[in-house]
């Protein structure tokens, strides 16, 4: 791990205090995250086309990366899948926070939207909310080894149209809604 500066341990110091002395508060891991990045990479996945890949061992109930991208409204989200669909861009990117608010990570993300569907991943998504503001955080269920794909169950809602699951695990439901 890098060492830490002073200005940075200080900071970890003061969160704690403000916090609470609860090392596992969402604001302490963020912030952490912030400092120190987890190296991953992206590339050719097995399941489908493009996946990320850790690069160094991550540990349990970690957080690994933010999913992020452009926030908009539902309205906004459905036609920018028509377009994208449309234009032949193939995937889109888009990640529900709430009723209200979409992440599109489509043209303007990082490295998280490359991660790929699994029916048995090893990581999870999770919404938390940092100084008033909701954000997607990807965290580890289990320990994920160097060169490992990292994965979690996207979640879809039940839908007439099935979209076909490539992940090939052994619990693989065939379809990611």
């Amino acid at each position: 791990m890098l060492a830490l500066s002073r200005e940075a341990r200080s900071n970890q110091r003061r969160l704690l205090t403000a916090f609470g002395s609860t090392s596992d508060s969402d604001l302490l891991k963020f912030n952490v995250l912030k400092f120190r990045k987890k190296q991953l990479k992206f590339g050719k996945s097995a399941i489908h086309d493009w996946g990320l890949f850790a690069m160094e061992s991550i540990a349990a109930d970690e957080m690994v990366i933010e999913y992020v991208g452009q926030m908009v409204r539902p309205v906004v989200a459905d036609l920018r899948e028509r377009q994208y669909e449309a234009t032949g861009i193939g995937s889109s990117y888009l990640f529900r926070i709430d009723l209200d608010t979409i992440i599109d990570a489509t043209k303007c993300g990082n490295l998280a939207r490359f991660i790929n569907h699994s029916c048995n991943p090893n990581c999870y998504a999770k919404i938390i909310q940092i100084e008033g503001q909701k954000k997607i955080v990807i965290y580890s269920k289990q320990p994920i080894g160097v060169n490992e794909e990292i994965t979690y169950d996207y979640k879809f809602p039940l839908e007439e149209n099935k979209i076909p699951c490539l992940c090939g695990t052994h619990c693989c439901r065939g379809t990611l809604n």
